[in-house]
């Protein structure tokens, strides 16, 4: 199965492979503008049915899904897989002495330089659960909720710098130009709800490193690109009419807009203005689904009290409520987590903002019937060094970036529960077990949406491209059941 590729209709490069081709898009093109119908028509038909903006096969699994909808949750800036979720009693016993030499040559870090020193956990760990999943004592909250995750201890990366790290682990290409994973979910499959964004977008401290090239659409029609909603004021920027603008007068508006965009896209088969077109109306909608769905006046007070206070738990909530309406990708970015310095203080508080809310929200998906098809992904770009760095006094020392090993966690969607995936190295610097790339964790993704990552396409540049990339990239059966 390969994705249909509107854009090559206009594509200099694919048209001059072959006259036959040529003539092939310019009757097709004649044929359109002949029909009774014309593209306006169709256009506005498209508005009224979504699945016809992409090919034929968008919306079509290649087999059956265990996960009809994610809920990512970035944690930027990576958080220390060595004090929450990875303990290393050979890293404690070995606290403040020198690294093993192996650790640094030939080896290049962000900010560490000369020979350092280990660093061990100042936190407790505990065996949580059924399974006996071994979590710090910063994160009480998720313990308890310990029987419904996979811990991967065994993540890699390949970059050692936010903005790289951060591109690739959303895109699978470390530099600005390629879909976030968000985009390719939302056109592989669609959504359900025409009165909401397939990919909603939601931002909690300082924007990451690599800004909104995290949640883009590349080169994919800008139709899947993520929206972001704010969580607390106007929810959408420029959503909202302007004083002295009803609905009816909007209503009247765009119509004349989309008269214009129909009458462009008659003359010039653009599918971009099939996208236009299509925002306008979903900007129109959004203008009544939204306030309902942010106002958080209808939620009981035992919900609201399960998720505690902040703008990270408001968000959590508003995930649950866009899993409940149908919304295919769901992102939440926490900052700030790189702890240079002062890991104790911060590392704290950045847990205690979030520990609450996520197992909260694994708790109500699971109370509603939810978390057995959506898909909870937590993670950071990288991880922390298994070494010091800066001053040694314990409430001012930190980590370094360190992309050779680190831990994330996934609930619900077919995941096995109370399971730990992979393992380190008895200090904690390299994988010494089951090894999951980032393109394994997409594909992993995609497969439990029911997407082969291989035959999700789109051709760009004469290339079927796909998130996944060229490298092989492999299903992670250990994580799922």
């Amino acid at each position: 199965m390969r994705y249909l590729d509107t854009s090559s209709w206009m594509d200099p490069e694919r048209m001059g492979t072959g006259t036959g081709e040529l003539s092939h898009l310019l009757q097709r093109r004649a044929l359109l503008r002949g029909m009774t119908a014309g593209l306006g028509t169709l256009a506005l038909n498209s508005l009224l049915q979504p699945e016809l903006l992409a090919s034929p096969e968008r919306g079509v699994t290649n087999f059956t899904p265990k996960a009809r909808r994610v809920i990512f949750m970035h944690m930027v800036g990576a958080p220390s897989q060595l004090d929450l979720f990875d303990y290393k009693p050979m890293l404690q016993k070995h606290d403040r002495q020198l690294c093993p030499d192996e650790f640094i040559k030939g080896k290049r870090f962000a900010f560490i330089r000369g020979h350092p020193k280990l660093l061990g956990t100042r936190y407790r760990f505990d065996r949580c659960g059924a399974g006996g999943t071994e979590i710090s004592e910063l994160l009480p909250n998720l313990q308890t909720v310990a029987d419904d995750i996979c811990v991967v201890r065994s993540m890699t990366t390949q970059d050692f710098n936010h903005g790289p790290a951060q591109l690739f682990f959303h895109t699978g290409l470390n530099r600005p130009g390629n879909p976030s994973v968000g985009s390719w979910v939302s056109y592989g499959l669609g959504s359900p709800n025409a009165n909401l964004p397939a990919y909603v977008v939601f931002v909690s401290g300082k924007i990451p490193g690599a800004g909104s090239a995290l949640w883009g659409n590349g080169f994919l029609p800008s139709i899947h690109q993520g929206i972001e909603f704010r969580s607390a004021g106007e929810p959408v920027l420029f959503l909202n009419n302007p004083k002295g603008v009803d609905a009816e007068r909007r209503r009247r508006i765009i119509d004349g807009v989309q008269a214009l965009n129909q009458q462009q896209l008659t003359q010039t088969g653009d599918p971009e203005i099939i996208t236009r077109m299509s925002q306008y109306e979903m900007a129109f909608r959004m203008q009544a689904s939204v306030p309902e769905l942010m106002n958080l006046r209808d939620e009981p007070k035992h919900v609201m009290d399960m998720y505690g206070e902040g703008e990270f738990a408001r968000q959590c909530i508003y995930a649950r409520r866009l899993a409940e309406r149908g919304v295919r990708f769901i992102e939440l970015f926490h900052a700030d987590w790189d702890t240079h310095g002062s890991q104790h203080s911060r590392l704290s508080a950045n847990c205690r903002a979030v520990d609450r809310p996520m197992a909260a929200l694994v708790k109500d998906l699971k109370q509603r019937g939810l978390l057995e098809d959506t898909l909870i992904v937590w993670a950071g770009e990288f991880g922390r060094t298994p070494m010091l760095q800066g001053s040694e006094k314990p409430d001012t020392c930190g980590r370094d970036h360190h992309k050779e090993a680190f831990s994330i966690w996934l609930a619900g969607g077919g995941t096995k529960g109370g399971a730990t995936y992979g393992a380190t190295d008895e200090m904690g610097y390299h994988v010494a077990q089951n090894p999951v790339k980032v393109r394994d964790l997409h594909a992993t993704l995609l497969h439990q949406l029911g997407l082969d990552h291989e035959k999700v396409t789109f051709r760009f540049q004469g290339l079927d491209q796909k998130l996944t990339g060229v490298e092989e990239a492999h299903v992670q059966r250990g994580m799922i059941s």
